[in-house]
């Protein structure tokens, strides 16, 4: 009920009028029964936008740093997360990467839209990086269809650093299901695992329009941090 009055009542409407963003294939999006839509990452409010425009509730599993904030700045955040839908989960690796796997299989067995982003983090510069293989793994063994999703713009309303939006209008490509049905039960071979995932982020790339680059954009990051110290 609390995501179902924010998203039609209380911030949904503010946005979309303010924004006003362009859809293309929501009728791609199934009334009813588990699917994952796999878009690119640009910006913080992709997470934002993409539940607004869909008729049904999103799911997105978020890193668990915006839930345990303190004072009113991370009650805000906490806040506006639980109302965008969004779950906590560890991205520290290991069993914590285990974890939000299983949190994300949970989402589907309940015949929910889980949001997620192959990339596994924004793109430090708006081109499309090499997809993580964890979001293969999820459509294997869930069994559900994956839509590729494009964000088209919203790097420059809300760039990485940046606090506030610019009012400018973003638009969303919503593409057809992809069915990695033929590769049942292999979701344990790493060679299936990035074929899936590289299929995946070529039909993101065709979407969008983005230049590819194939590494990993947290090692992007990493390297240009590194850089500036």
């Amino acid at each position: 009920m609390f995501y179902w009055i924010m998203k039609n009542l209380v911030i949904g409407p503010i946005l979309l009028s303010i924004f006003r963003p362009w859809v293309v294939g929501l009728e791609n999006v199934p009334k009813e029964g588990a699917v994952v839509l796999a878009s690119n990452h640009l910006s913080f409010i992709d997470s934002i936008f993409l539940p607004l425009v869909v008729d049904r509730p999103v799911v997105f599993l978020a890193k668990s740093d915006y839930f345990t904030g303190k004072g009113l700045k991370g009650w805000a955040t906490r806040v506006f997360f639980q109302a965008a839908g969004q779950l906590p989960i560890d991205r520290s690796g290991g069993k914590a990467s285990e974890a939000s796997l299983n949190t994300g299989l949970r989402v589907l067995a309940e015949g929910s839209i889980l949001g997620i982003y192959p990339e596994g983090t924004r793109s430090p510069d708006g081109k499309l990086y090499r997809g993580r293989t964890g979001v293969a793994r999820m459509v294997l063994e869930s069994g559900v269809p994956v839509i590729p999703v494009a964000m088209i713009g919203t790097e420059h309303v809300m760039p990485i650093g940046t606090r506030l939006p610019k009012v400018r209008r973003i638009g969303i490509i919503v593409g057809e299901p992809i069915d990695f049905s033929r590769f049942e039960g292999l979701e344990g071979d790493r060679f299936v695992l990035r074929s899936v995932t590289d299929e995946l982020v070529y039909r993101l790339r065709a979407l969008s329009g983005q230049e590819y680059v194939d590494v990993y954009a947290s090692s992007v990051k990493e390297q240009r941090a590194s850089q500036s110290r």
